[in-house]
């Protein structure tokens, strides 16, 4: 166990590194979510999921929304990366090193933890002087729900780059069918209390969902709300599967 948890740790730094050494990157992916904190947030003014805010700025409602995007965008691209190392055959001299397999998985699907919090930190600071209300404690215990949802995501994604190493364009195929109705039916950008009964009805089997919720609790400030205990379950679910599929992925496969 010790030699798994140190093997783990070294791929984590192997991968984080890459962040240090390339901070544009990490800037580059702040952009998108920053548009939209501009455009589309002051069109959800004096309204969050269909409720009168009482003069709270709208991003109060919108923010956690654009943090759990920058989430789930970030984290299931990131077997991209996986598939150009397979390609370089630079994974198969890495898989020569007496590393623990299930280390390479684990190791990198928690690196996803470490631009998380960096990019969480800068939206809110980004927010605060529109009208934001930061509630640190909350805001940190919201960032560690994001991440792990996020490790369950990216060691999905590696999954799917080591299933699809042969093929690059089914990786991209089915990330993106797959994206855009989970950010849809979770009520990320638009609240689903107006939406036909289906689009209600698909939105609570969809994991994002209740992510989104507990989000919108905690950076509001509250721990109380049951929200936050339901976005957990949803968190740990995904990074209990997540890891499964993806450990058992990386030692089966044949390279």
């Amino acid at each position: 166990m010790s030699t798994l948890v140190a093997d783990t740790r070294a791929v984590w730094w192997r991968e984080t590194l890459t962040i240090v050494r390339d901070p544009f990157s990490l800037v580059f992916s702040l952009l998108q979510p920053l548009v939209f904190l501009a455009l589309f947030g002051p069109l959800l003014s004096g309204f969050a999921g269909g409720q009168d805010l009482g003069g709270v700025s709208p991003l109060q409602w919108f923010l956690p929304g654009v943090v759990v995007m920058i989430t789930l965008f970030g984290t299931s691209m990131t077997g991209s990366n996986l598939q150009f190392e397979i390609m370089t055959g630079a994974f198969e001299r890495i898989l020569a090193t007496p590393l623990h397999r299930s280390s390479l998985m684990v190791g990198r699907a928690l690196k996803e933890l470490t631009p998380l919090v960096v990019q969480g930190l800068i939206i809110c600071a980004v927010a605060m002087p529109f009208g934001f209300r930061l509630h640190p404690l909350h805001v940190a215990v919201g960032l560690l729900l994001l991440g792990l949802f996020g490790v369950g995501v990216g060691a999905l994604s590696y999954a799917l780059a080591i299933a699809a190493r042969r093929s690059e364009w089914i990786f991209w195929a089915v990330q993106q069918t797959l994206l855009f109705p989970l950010l849809i039916l979770s009520g990320m950008m638009l609240p689903l209390e107006t939406a036909p009964g289906w689009m209600q009805l698909a939105s609570r089997f969809n994991p994002l969902t209740y992510l989104v919720e507990a989000e919108r609790a905690l950076f509001a400030g509250t721990f109380a709300d049951p929200s936050v205990l339901w976005g957990l379950v949803a968190a740990a679910v995904t990074a209990v599967v997540g890891l499964t599929v993806g450990v058992r992925t990386i030692t089966r496969s044949i390279f």
